[in-house]
C-alpha cells in the first residue's frame, strides 16, 4: 500500500527505538535505489500498539521493522504470520498489503543464516553439532533457522538451564539437547558452529566467561552482538584460527529481505553502507 504521491514510508517500531541502526541502513537503500521516501524510528508505548499499526495502514505505509517490546504482542494483532515467526513465536518485519491487512514476518533467523553464508559460502547446518550459548528469543530463531536449514544436532547451553529444556522440548529433543552453564567450555570441543546468543560481551555488558582452549580452529564462531562489532569473544575464537561472524550481518540481511518485501528491490550490502553504518558507532 503506497502513498498516492509517490513518497515511500516504513519505519521500526519498538520502545525504546532511538538505539536502532535501522533508519541508517534503509535510508541508505533508498537513496541508492533512486526511491522517494523515509525510513522513520516509531517509538510507541506498549497500550498504542494497536493504534499505531492501523497507523501504519492510514499513513499508507509500506510496513514496519519490529523491536521490543512489541515482537510478540504485535503477533495478535495482525492479520496473518507466517509459519517460521509463528514457529519462532516473534515478528520483526510488517508488510502492509495492497488490501490495507497486515502481515507477520520473523527475518532474524534467515538473516543469520545467510551471514554465516557470507563468511563461509559452502557452510551447511547439518555438517556437524552446533552449540548454541543462550536460550532468550534470539536464540529461539537461530533454532528455528537451523531446523529449517537442516540441522541434526543442536545443544543449547543456558544459565538457566529450564529455559533450554523448554525450547529442547517444544521443537525436538532428537535433535536438541542441553548442556550445564558449567559445562560449556567442555562443550565447545567437537562443535562445527558456536554462537552466543546472550548479551554478554555487549558494551556496557560484561564480556562473556568461557574458556576456547578446546576450540577447533576449523569452528565457524558467531556472536549475535554488533554492539561492539569484534566482542571479546569473536577475538579470541580469531585468535585461534577460527572463520568469525559478527551480528551486524545478521542486521543487515534480515534487513535486505525486509526491504524487499516493502519496496520490490533486494539491495546490496556494499562497504559504502558498512561505512555509514560504523559511523554511528
Amino acid at each position: 500500500m503506497s502513498q498516492a504521491n509517490g513518497f515511500e514510508l516504513a519505519g521500526v517500531i519498538g520502545m525504546p527505538v532511538a538505539h536502532s541502526r535501522s533508519p541508517t541502513i534503509h535510508n541508505f537503500w533508498l537513496n541508492a535505489h533512486g526511491l522517494r521516501g523515509a525510513y522513520v524510528p516509531l517509538a510507541v508505548q506498549p497500550e498504542r500498539l494497536k493504534d499505531a499499526l492501523a497507523g501504519l495502514v492510514a499513513l499508507g505505509f509500506r510496513g514496519c521493522n519490529v523491536t521490543m517490546p512489541h515482537k510478540q504482542t504485535a503477533m495478535p494483532l495482525l492479520h496473518r504470520v507466517n509459519d517460521t515467526a509463528r514457529r519462532i513465536g516473534a515478528v520483526n518485519t510488517i508488510v502492509v498489503e495492497a488490501d490495507g491487512t497486515l502481515s507477520g514476518f520473523n527475518n532474524d533467523g534467515n538473516g543469520f543464516v545467510q551471514s554465516l553464508r557470507d563468511a563461509r559460502p559452502n557452510w551447511r547446518a547439518d555438517e556437524g553439532p552446533v552449540l548454541l550459548l543462550g536460550a532468550g528469543g534470539a536464540a529461539r530463531a537461530v533454532v528455528v533457522a537451523l531446523l529449517e536449514n537442516g540441522a541434526r544436532d543442536i545443544r543449547i547451553c543456558n544459565r538457566t538451564t529450564e529455559k533450554a529444556q523448554a525450547i529442547a522440548a517444544e521443537f525436538g529433543t532428537a535433535i536438541i539437547s542441553t548442556v550445564a552453564w558449567d559445562d560449556r567450555s567442555a562443550a565447545v570441543a567437537d562443535v562445527a558452529l558456536l554462537i552466543n546468543s546472550t548479551d554478554r560481551g555487549m558494551i556496557g555488558k560484561p564480556a562473556l566467561e568461557i574458556d576456547l582452549g578446546r576450540l577447533s580452529a576449523k569452528t565457524l564462531v558467531a556472536d549475535l552482538i554488533y554492539t561492539p562489532l569484534e566482542t571479546p569473544f569473536l577475538v579470541d575464537a580469531r585468535g585461534r584460527g577460527c572463520t568469525t561472524v559478527n551480528g551486524l550481518g545478521l542486521l543487515l540481511n534480515q534487513a535486505r529481505l525486509a526491504f524487499e518485501a516493502w519496496f520490490g528491490v533486494l539491495p546490496d550490502v556494499t562497504p559504502e553502507l558498512i561505512k555509514a553504518i560504523q559511523a554511528t558507532f
